[in-house]
């Protein structure tokens, strides 16, 4: 299968005083059909180099693209061509990927996927626990202090957890506990793995693609 062309677009956002005219910059790949629904892939920690040209977050975006569905990665703000100030708040990040669920939400059709990798992660969640619409996360790698469980069970949602073995930060046993307390969640073990993913990209992007086809 062809990688469908990236397009570059710009997602609003409403500045730190509430003023319009601010934006995020993103990456869309159409998906196979409008009605197929989308992802929103959210990069790592902006203030350690965490941005949309990630390795995981292409991965993410390719799995996305086998599956016929559409992707909007990001930039978080003040990173790459995105306007503002980077910051590390959590509490931000879900702003900015909240943005982002609207914007692709008025250009797909269908159920949305909130997907992230790391800090990315933990910011969808967040976003997420409140849009009726997102009926699946993909969570790669999130570090489980920053993981909101109630927002986590809020909804009747899929949830897949992704870690990679020899992960410190993002503990697959950790993760692998959480999975067990909701009603409909799945943690992967990636073999060989750590978390910045110099190895397990390709088991990674299998396991996805099998549950969104699943």
């Amino acid at each position: 299968m062809a990688k469908r062309e990236e397009k570059g677009t710009t997602i609003p956002w409403l500045g730190e005083a509430g003023e319009a005219g601010e934006a995020l910059e993103g990456l869309f790949v159409a998906g196979a059909d409008e009605a197929s629904g989308g992802a929103v892939i959210a990069p790592p920690h902006p203030l350690y180099g965490g941005s949309m040209d990630s390795p995981v977050v292409s991965e993410l975006a390719w799995a996305c693209t086998k599956a016929d569905l559409a992707s909007l990665r990001f930039n978080w703000r003040g990173v790459g061509g995105s306007t503002g100030t980077p910051s590390g708040d959590l509490a931000v990040a879900a702003q900015d990927y909240a943005a982002a669920l609207l914007q692709l939400g008025r250009t797909v059709r269908g159920p949305l996927v909130a997907a992230g990798y790391s800090f990315g992660a933990a910011a969808a969640v967040r976003a997420a626990a409140d849009q009726p619409r997102v009926r699946r996360l993909v969570l790669v790698a999130p570090p489980p202090g920053l993981l909101d469980v109630e927002a986590l069970r809020a909804g009747e949602r899929a949830v897949l957890l992704l870690a990679g073995e020899h992960d410190a930060i993002a503990p697959p046993a950790a993760l692998d506990a959480i999975a067990r307390s909701l009603p409909d969640a799945r943690c992967v073990e990636l073999a060989g793995a750590d978390h910045f993913f110099a190895a397990g990209l390709a088991q990674l992007t299998a396991e996805l693609s099998n549950w969104l086809a699943g």
